[in-house]
Parts: C-alpha cells; sequence; structure tokens
C-alpha cells in the first residue's frame, strides 16, 4: 500500500518488473522505473507540478546530472524555461525524510550549479519552495504558476 501524499489524487500506471517488485511509469522519462520511497514522491511532484502548476512535459529533465566538488551528482527534476535556461529544480526524498536544513542546503549547493529562480523540496508530505533572489534563497508560500 503506498502512502497518502500531500498532493492531489493522480491516476498513474503499474507493473511488477522480473523480480515481482512494483514500477511505476514515468511520464517524462517514457517508461517504467523502479518504485521506490523517493520516485514515489517524485512521480506525484512531476504529476502536481503538470497539472496544477500547468508546466509543459516538454520542459521537464528527471535524475539530471551534475558536477559539485568534482563528484557526480544527480537532481531529482528540473524545469527550463522556453530558452533551455533552468527555471526550476526540486529535491525530492522519501516521506519519511524530514525536510531539514541539511536537506535545503543540499538542494541549495546543486543550484549553485543550475542557478535555477526557483527550488522546490519536498518528502510528499511537507513542501518548502524557495524563489532565488540576487543569489539568496527567500522561502515563498507556494510554487507559482508556469508563465
Amino acid at each position: 500500500m503506498l502512502p497518502k501524499l500531500n498532493f492531489p489524487d493522480y491516476e498513474f500506471r503499474f507493473k511488477k518488473n522480473d523480480k515481482g517488485g512494483l514500477m511505476i511509469f514515468d511520464c517524462i522519462r517514457k517508461k517504467f522505473v523502479d518504485l521506490t520511497p523517493e520516485e514515489w514522491v517524485r512521480q506525484n511532484m512531476v504529476l502536481y507540478l503538470i497539472h496544477q502548476k500547468h508546466y509543459p512535459k516538454s520542459l521537464f529533465s528527471i535524475e539530471t546530472g551534475l558536477k559539485l566538488n568534482k563528484t557526480q551528482k544527480r537532481t531529482d527534476v528540473i524545469i527550463y524555461n522556453i530558452d533551455k535556461k533552468i527555471t526550476l529544480l526540486a529535491e525530492c526524498k522519501a516521506p519519511n525524510v524530514k525536510i531539514t536544513k541539511r536537506v535545503a542546503e543540499q538542494a541549495l549547493r546543486y543550484n549553485l550549479v543550475h542557478k535555477a529562480e526557483y527550488v522546490i523540496l519536498t518528502n510528499g508530505l511537507v513542501h518548502v519552495y524557495y524563489q532565488i533572489v540576487h543569489g539568496m534563497p527567500e522561502q515563498i508560500i507556494d510554487m507559482i504558476d508556469y508563465k
């Protein structure tokens, strides 16, 4: 049974993998991926941004690689604008992972590379939104709609 998250209810496609584990269809990557607690949050966040905030699927990138201090990392969700500049970065955690200062610092470190205007932190239960103004994160109440 999947935990109820603090998102609207969405329809998802599921299937079993070769080992009997559950997979979920990722509408951005257009393939089934293993359903982990973090992936459950990511898929809900993606549909929230598409359906409630009206971001076009064509502007999304999932698990984008980045180099940070000579270490390879991955960003959970990136959204580009029509000029291919990154506008939004979302860091998704499993529901049992608290959104702490450490989680915020991780996402904001990633954003030193990506330079997105907006950063979202979520564990599916708690959502924290930042707008980056003159290089500094300012917490905002909600994510803006796509313009």
